[in-house]
């Protein structure tokens, strides 16, 4: 049994789409659903998220309306993003990040076209989930969300969805073929040919990059 841990956070339409594909995952995986607070991510990398470069949103937007009709994958985008994810993610660790509470918090959040600021949402979930509501405060589920989120960044995680199995990150919507190779195979990724691209220097950088 190969242990893959699959980082996410409810706030990427991309993280919503990845979930559909965790199936062609080979059987005798274990997979652990690990929430991370995606801004966090990408203050540590010194990143900006896709929907702060506005050409990048609208492509963003577009690409996982398409991707969705075209794989029958119930999708509609929420009234309003990026939305505040917090509440999302501290429900999910609240409740064992099961991958039951996972998918229903995505469900809920990409099928409805809802509000996800719409403080009606995150009770429903609770009550369904068997949660109080209070817990989402505790500082043992938020510290636990930050721990999560620096232990991931250490792990050389920079975006979400991402597959961490062994050392390895698999990162993006459409990795878990990539990732299912691995595990079959992890010689895939000694060729000469990777090892060459892990090595290469760099040859340019813009000003301000290092």
């Amino acid at each position: 049994m190969r242990e893959v841990t699959w980082y996410f956070d409810f706030v990427s339409p991309y993280a919503y789409l990845g979930l559909h594909t965790l199936k062609r995952l080979p059987a005798d995986t274990s997979l652990r659903y690990q929430p991370v607070l995606f801004a966090g991510l990408l203050s540590h990398w010194g990143q900006r998220g896709p929907a702060e470069i506005p050409p990048k949103r609208v492509w963003t937007y577009r690409s996982c309306i398409w991707w969705a009709n075209q794989n029958n994958v119930p999708f509609r985008m929420p009234a309003a993003h990026p939305f505040n994810s917090l509440p999302f993610l501290r429900l999910s660790i609240a409740v064992g990040n099961s991958a039951q509470a996972v998918r229903a918090i995505f469900t809920a959040l990409w099928t409805t076209g809802a509000d996800p600021a719409d403080s009606v949402i995150i009770e429903s979930l609770a009550d369904t989930l068997g949660v109080d509501r209070k817990r989402l405060s505790d500082s043992s589920v938020k510290n636990t969300l930050r721990e999560s989120t620096e232990q991931a960044a250490r792990r050389g995680v920079f975006g979400v969805p991402t597959f961490g199995i062994d050392e390895q990150v698999f990162w993006g919507s459409d990795a878990v073929d990539f990732a299912a190779a691995y595990l079959a195979d992890a010689s895939i990724l000694a060729t000469e040919e990777i090892k060459r691209a892990d090595s290469l220097p760099i040859g340019a950088s813009r000003a301000g990059s290092n």
